[in-house]
């Protein structure tokens, strides 16, 4: 046994260098350094393409990967969460002049928004307002918290660009939400500073929703949010358009509106910052509704519409299988809705009260189109959802370019379309006097057209009192 174990050593093959192999050079600190310099430069390179947001990479590799890799909601949690840590891309330019615009009287930097539904617990406002968007709307908050609708409840239409929805109003409640608001106050406020948002030329908006528990018709968790929010935001925006709570669409009816609208006005007037009021409508009123609710705005104190929310038509355009979920659509489908429901406010409202357009918008010439309807900004959802982070200077690129085509700023063709579209009150009030006046002006005008078909018909002249004596009494 002991002359077996020995041959078999004798013949065991042992590992060794070949033609074909080499043993490896021993390292060196040459060689370790230009490894770790590759890795840093790579490491370097890829963190500057990564937090730019123009970059091609969002856009065509990041942003597709997270839509087909997990479900719409949990893509949209991630993305809410990245731009939360604080280590989000950013849009490292400025903003072009001709995009600087005003709104109740204060300094713009551009006129594109990001619409509530997002950031609905306002957990990444700082992370959003480094993405570009000159106004970040956070919510809908409701005064308690509430789970929504059950899941799945997002749905992609790629092949439409849009969305359908029926999220219902998830929100963690008015303290939580609160709490973060606080959290970004700075421990030394600049003194020039007169915004909630704490960034330049930029406005933070609370959108407010109404719990599903609520009675239908009560405006007080309206009333709450507004005492909650105003002191915290540059904007509070009141949602009676949600297609996803029962009955909260029915807060548009122009009774209940009048009540909801002087109930949380009069909660506004008590706050000293005294935040600007803003309406968000549906897209699916009819006309003579629209004119009722232009008709209550004007009399009210309300500084301006957001139109529109989501819509729950379904153009027979739409080829995504998703097309027959239930829930409010969004994105491109609903831009026809949008702009003919602003058309129609623009020409019932004073230009002393914005319009702001959102609904289909993911280019600069959607957004233009909004503008010379008459929208003093514009905002984006969906649009965001498909082209990523960098959307928003993307849309502002387009934007400024078309304005330097044309020769004109931002500013020039939204003032030109509210000057021209919107409504305007008669310059002379109504009087007995006028009326009399006015009714003078008519008889003789018909008159006139009286004399003329005579003439035609060869009737003697009605003033003559042969004319008068041959005329039937009626």
């Amino acid at each position: 046994m002991a002359a077996l174990r020995h041959s078999r050593q004798l013949f065991r093959v042992r590992p060794g260098r070949t033609l074909f192999t080499k043993a490896a050079p021993p390292p060196t600190p040459i060689r370790t350094g230009i490894y770790a310099t590759v890795f840093t430069l790579s490491a370097g390179l890829f963190a500057v393409y990564y937090f730019d947001a123009r970059s091609a990479l969002h856009r065509y590799f990041l942003t597709p990967v997270l839509r087909y890799a997990v479900d719409a909601e949990t893509g949209h949690q991630l993305a809410v969460k990245v731009l939360r840590s604080g280590l989000g891309p950013k849009d490292p330019l400025a903003d072009d002049e001709r995009l600087q615009t005003e709104l109740w009287g204060k300094k713009i930097s551009n006129p594109v928004g990001l619409a509530a539904g997002f950031d609905k617990d306002g957990e990444a406002i700082d992370g959003l307002f480094d993405l570009g968007f000159s106004w970040v709307e956070i919510g809908s908050v409701t005064p308690n918290p509430q789970p929504g609708n059950p899941k799945p409840r997002v749905f992609h239409l790629p092949d439409d660009g849009g969305l359908i929805n029926r999220y219902g109003f998830p929100s963690q409640g008015h303290m939580t939400v609160l709490s973060r608001i606080k959290a970004r106050i700075p421990t030394f406020p600049s003194e020039d500073n007169d915004r909630a948002s704490f960034r330049k030329d930029s406005m933070l908006a609370v959108n407010l929703g109404k719990n599903k528990i609520s009675p239908v018709e009560s405006i007080d968790d309206f009333v709450a949010g507004v005492r909650t929010f105003g002191p915290y935001s540059d904007v509070l925006v009141v949602n009676v358009s949600s297609p996803n709570t029962p009955g909260l669409r029915g807060l548009q009816n122009k009774d209940v509106l009048e009540t909801l609208l002087t109930g949380v006005t009069s909660a506004r007037d008590e706050i000293p910052s005294k935040p600007k009021l803003v309406l968000k409508l549906a897209p699916d009123l009819e006309d003579d509704q629209l004119v009722d609710i232009a008709q209550v705005i004007r009399n009210s104190n309300i500084d301006g519409v957001i139109i529109s929310n989501t819509t729950t038509a379904r153009p027979s355009t739409l080829r995504h299988p998703n097309k027959t979920e239930t829930g409010g659509l969004s994105g491109t489908p609903v831009k026809e809705f949008s702009l003919r429901a602003l058309k129609t406010l623009r020409k019932n409202l004073p230009s002393s009260i914005p319009l702001i357009g959102c609904g289909g918008i993911s280019t600069g010439d959607d957004a233009l189109e909004y503008a010379k309807a008459g929208a003093s900004l514009v905002q984006v959802y969906t649009g965001f959802g498909y082209d990523g982070v960098g959307a928003c200077r993307r849309i502002k690129d387009q934007i400024t370019e078309k304005l330097a085509t044309e020769g004109v700023s931002w500013s020039d063709i939204v003032s030109k379309a509210v000057s021209e579209l919107s409504w305007k009150e008669s310059s002379q009030p109504t009087t007995p006097e006028t009326t009399v006046s006015q009714l003078t002006k008519e008889a003789e005008e018909l008159k006139r057209l009286l004399n003329e078909l005579g003439d035609r018909m060869g009737v003697v002249d009605p003033d003559s009192e042969v004319a008068a004596a041959t005329l039937p009494v009626l």
